[in-house]
């Protein structure tokens, strides 16, 4: 027994045999979709030949309304169901207004389309390139709205689907598109400094924009990394250009003195030291530079009671560097001692909380002469030297003069120099 949609079956039985046909009848009110108030179904091997559905005869719409120089694409029926379409066509020369499609609802038809005349188009004028075919002449325009033809576009010019030809269709409104070949500019055109263009595309089409970035520490004109330039008639709008940035420094113990940014190459920032603090040089305002490799110094203020003076003199030493007035915390400087002389401690100083830490020492070297070896009737082994010099912990060789013998209770000819002092062997 088939399902049965405000209708009913006029027989009693629940199951049917191939071919055999089951009548049923509408509720009141309602109507089969060819407006009868009884019908049959036949089953088949594909089961019911249709379900036995009967309709609300108010919700039911008659033939679609008729529209002038158009008509319908399907054959009209008499009745027509609820949520049914139908399609329109308009005739030659004609082109449609609105939907194509009509649908039926509550026993009434949607607003139908209208069918406009279209107007003939002229011959066309096509800037920058012409049309494909040559038989095509003047005096066969001009031509009704809904013809075609091929086109071409000259070079550095395409159609506005980006092609070197297209078609150009004639319209009530005249040919379409109104501009047939749009200006073309190349990405090769375009030579970015210290930038790049972020985009694949190499070539753009009329008032199309193209992106491109600038590399890190570079910005465009207006201070932002990247920028757009755009396709005209004569070309690209302008050059893009990435010019040279610094960032705002980061400010220690200090504060800019204006409210930029980011700033150009060659500007200059000022800035000026917290309440207590000084510059590097002791002032308590200072300038810094934008450079290629980015700020002069970064503006940097220190406590005036943890700067050092010069580092303290030691004897006999020197320091690599030519001494400063004033030395910035952790900052090192480095002492050698003058010849002979030997170092002994660190080489380095550092300043920390406004001292130094303890300087080195540099230790007396022993400076043997010909008159104290003539008193111990001695000279030096392998060298003909009448003065020498030797630092602390050097050992020196000595050997008697000739007719001399050397002291039995000397074991050694060798002297160690310690802290300048020396004790020479003898000889008899």
């Amino acid at each position: 027994m088939p399902v049965f949609e405000n209708s009913r079956a006029k027989s009693n039985g629940m199951w049917f045999k191939l071919h055999d046909t089951l009548d049923y009848e509408c509720y009141d009110g309602y109507e089969s979709r060819y407006g009868n108030t009884t019908g049959s179904i036949v089953c088949g091997e594909d089961g019911w030949s249709h379900l036995p559905t009967c309709y609300n005869s108010s919700e039911k719409c008659g033939p679609p309304p008729p529209i002038s120089n158009g008509d319908t694409k399907s054959f009209p029926q008499k009745v027509y169901l609820p949520q049914s379409t139908v399609e329109y066509q308009c005739q030659s020369s004609y082109e449609l207004q609105g939907s194509q499609y009509v649908t039926c609802s509550n026993g009434e038809w949607s607003e139908p389309p209208r069918c406009r005349l279209m107007k003939p188009c002229e011959f066309p004028e096509i800037q920058h390139g012409g049309l494909y075919y040559q038989t095509i002449r003047r005096p066969y325009f001009p031509v009704a709205a809904g013809n075609s033809y091929s086109y071409y576009c000259d070079a550095n010019f395409v159609t506005p689907s980006g092609s070197y030809w297209d078609y150009i269709h004639c319209t009530q409104d005249g040919w379409l598109p109104t501009v047939p070949c749009l200006r073309t500019c190349s990405k090769s055109d375009i030579e970015i400094e210290n930038g790049f263009i972020s985009e694949s595309s190499s070539i753009y089409i009329l008032n199309k924009e193209m992106q491109y970035k600038c590399k890190p520490g570079y910005a465009t004109a207006d201070g932002n990394s990247s920028g757009s330039i755009t396709c005209l008639q004569n070309g690209w709008s302008a050059q893009p250009i990435c010019i040279k940035f610094c960032d705002t420094p980061v400010l220690e113990n200090s504060r800019a003195k204006s409210n930029g940014m980011w700033f150009k190459l060659h500007d200059t920032l000022d800035y000026e030291c917290y309440d207590g603090y000084e510059s590097r040089y002791g002032n308590t305002t200072g300038s810094t530079v934008c450079g290629e490799d980015g700020w002069s110094h970064l503006p940097t203020c220190y406590n005036s009671s943890e700067k050092c003076g010069p580092p303290p003199p030691i004897s006999n030493a020197d320091t690599k560097s030519f001494p400063q007035k004033v030395y910035l915390p952790q900052s090192r400087v480095e002492y050698q001692c003058q010849s002979y002389y030997k170092l002994q401690g660190s080489q380095y100083v550092t300043c920390s909380n406004g001292e130094w830490s303890e300087p080195p020492r540099c230790i007396n070297p022993c400076i043997i002469t010909e008159e104290n070896m003539n008193k111990n009737n001695i000279q030096l082994k392998g060298k003909s030297d009448r003065k020498y010099y030797a630092k602390t912990g050097d050992t020196i060789e000595f050997m008697c003069k000739l007719g001399y013998n050397a002291n039995t209770s000397i074991l050694s000819f060798q002297a160690v120099c310690w802290e300048g002092i020396l004790e020479y062997p003898r000889c008899e």
